[in-house]
């Protein structure tokens, strides 16, 4: 994963896709969000898929499905850069569900002679870059995990956060997210809290307004398309234009 300061620009995938990956690194993207929380993704996909991706030379945020042990820790052992936890509902909470993300006594991830370990046994050093080297972002969607970022950010189990705007702004009761000023203002005071910590913040930014704040607040990674949405405007796009000479034609 990259030092803070040297931004990342990722894509976001639903459904796991060879293709979908290898068109994105001859893009430029170099990082891609896995969203297994509600996409398609089961164990089997995602042990292809992370160690895939890696071997393109392109980080793996893993969204797990939820923040419990299981998941985050089965990521982490396919091979993901880091994990995105969703749900994060306090400091209490990120500080017990992160500690996942981290061996003791940093926190409590159970280790696996598998993929990462070389399918061999482990070492002080070896535990220590896996700590150093994966990174935890506990996900800020919850009214309550919002109160308390600064404190989630002072927990050495966490490495950065990442924003989920949707749900945040449900849970602060604006309703659907529209990127609206306020919409936009809980990111920049997130990303703020997140500079003034020293730790990366990550943010899905789909609009023009959410990417500039992304650049000018600092974010180290940004997810700039979805897999669904950048097909759905492949195919509409398209489609408008063909209509469009259609149009034309008829009205000579």
């Amino acid at each position: 994963m990259s030092e803070q300061g040297s931004r990342r620009h990722g894509v976001w995938l639903t459904e796991p896709s060879a293709a979908a990956v290898e068109m994105a690194q001859l893009a430029g993207y170099d990082t891609v969000v896995l969203d297994i929380e509600h996409g398609l993704f089961d164990l089997a996909a995602l042990d292809w898929i992370i160690p895939f991706v890696r071997a393109k030379g392109m980080d793996v945020i893993a969204k797990v499905l939820g923040p419990e042990r299981g998941p985050i820790q089965q990521a982490l052992d396919f091979g993901a850069n880091a994990v995105a936890i969703p749900h994060v509902e306090s400091v209490e909470h990120a500080a017990r569900v992160c500690g996942y993300a981290k061996f003791p006594p940093l926190g409590d991830r159970s280790f696996a002679g598998g993929r990462t370990s070389g399918y061999r046994g482990f070492t002080d050093e070896w535990v220590a870059r896996q700590d150093r080297g994966t990174r935890c972002y506990p996900m800020i969607e919850d009214a309550s995990a919002f109160g308390d970022i600064d404190a989630i950010l002072g927990l050495p189990v966490v490495d950065g956060v990442f924003v989920g705007p949707s749900d945040l702004s449900l849970r602060r009761e604006r309703g659907a997210y529209s990127v609206s000023e306020a919409d936009l203002e809980d990111v920049r005071h997130l990303a703020r809290a997140a500079r003034s910590a020293g730790k990366p913040w990550v943010l899905p930014a789909w609009s023009q307004a959410e990417q500039r704040l992304a650049v000018e607040e600092g974010a180290e990674t940004i997810i700039a398309i979805m897999q669904y949405g950048a097909l759905l405007s492949g195919f509409a796009g398209t489609l408008d234009a063909l209509r469009e000479i259609e149009n034309d034609l008829r009205s000579r």
